[in-house]
């Protein structure tokens, strides 16, 4: 409950000091850079050399691959046919195409699955959708924006992404099963705490309620995809493709209809691709999931 508290408390008041004279708005890009450069590494570095790895785990890992794969295709090519432009696709894929999976959806599946099914969760999202974000989503991020760097550039902006040198670092330490000290892990884990706070004031100070915004429709499109599109094709895939009927599949298929992940608003805004729609995505995203959440939950119970 003190999570949703905070999700909501944070998107007010960033919306309330939009309208305070003497703050400065634009903060919201330092704000940024804190989420990406300091916190995200932290997470990783804290979650990543705990994991224990076998096959089984494929299923709940690849489910953020898959997602992002498929928000990727589908609007890149539906973009380029209808002449959207590149920092529209890509503020889509971003957004759409990365869940939700540790904000909103490990105090959510805990409340319907119990700590059981915080393994599942944690899988989901830390080798899942947040490895995806630092690659993937870098690179899309850089691609979309632009200037449309060339292939070395935005291998050059994967490569020292903070959070994937990271990622690199936690996985080394994982292969050596070497965690870091106690009071490292205890700083890592209060450093990490700063993301959501931090993230939702600063989708909070860019998000706007402009009733003749050209973005309502896309706004629309991409919320249909991630709450709606994105959870039906993983539990095709999972359950009537590969046959599997496990809790942990279930809770994968939700953490999959999660509202969109903060930290791809993030970056799209960093990148410059669409702020606006990037933050609207959150800002709506958010209340809306519960409602569909609610829709998927009771769909687990007869797969």
């Amino acid at each position: 409950m003190n999570n949703f508290i905070l999700i909501f408390f944070f998107l007010a008041l960033g919306l309330i000091l939009q309208h305070v004279k003497q703050f400065p708005t634009s903060i919201y890009k330092v704000l940024n850079k804190i989420v990406i450069y300091l916190c995200l590494p932290a997470i990783t570095l804290y979650h990543i050399p705990k994991i224990k790895w076998s096959n089984e785990l494929l299923f709940p890992i690849g489910a953020g691959w898959i997602a992002f794969l498929l928000a990727f295709v589908f609007f890149h090519f539906l973009g380029k046919k209808l002449g959207w432009s590149n920092k529209l696709i890509g503020c889509l894929i971003l957004t759409a195409g990365l869940s939700n999976s540790s904000f909103l959806g490990y105090p959510i599946i805990e409340a319907l699955y119990g700590k059981k099914g915080l393994e599942t969760a944690i899988l989901v999202d830390q080798p899942g959708t947040f490895v995806v974000v630092s690659t993937l989503g870098v690179f899309v991020a850089a691609f979309y924006s632009k200037g449309s760097p060339d292939a070395w550039s935005i291998c050059k902006k994967i490569i020292f992404f903070p959070p994937f040198i990271t990622f690199v670092a936690a996985c080394l330490l994982n292969v050596f099963e070497y965690d870091l000290e106690l009071n490292i892990q205890s700083f890592l884990l209060k450093i990490g705490s700063l993301v959501t706070p931090l993230a939702l004031l600063s989708v909070g100070l860019q998000l706007t309620f402009d009733r003749r915004s050209q973005h309502w429709r896309f706004l629309r499109l991409g919320l249909f995809f991630r709450l709606i599109l994105t959870p039906f094709i993983i539990m095709v895939l999972y359950v009537f493709v590969f046959n599997q009927h496990s809790e942990p599949i279930k809770i994968t298929i939700m953490e999959t209809a999660m509202a969109p992940m903060i930290t791809g608003a993030i970056l799209a805004s960093t990148y410059g691709l669409k702020p606006k729609l990037s933050s609207m995505m959150i800002g709506f995203g958010i209340p809306i999931s519960f409602v569909t959440l609610a829709f998927w939950y009771f769909v687990m119970r007869f797969i």
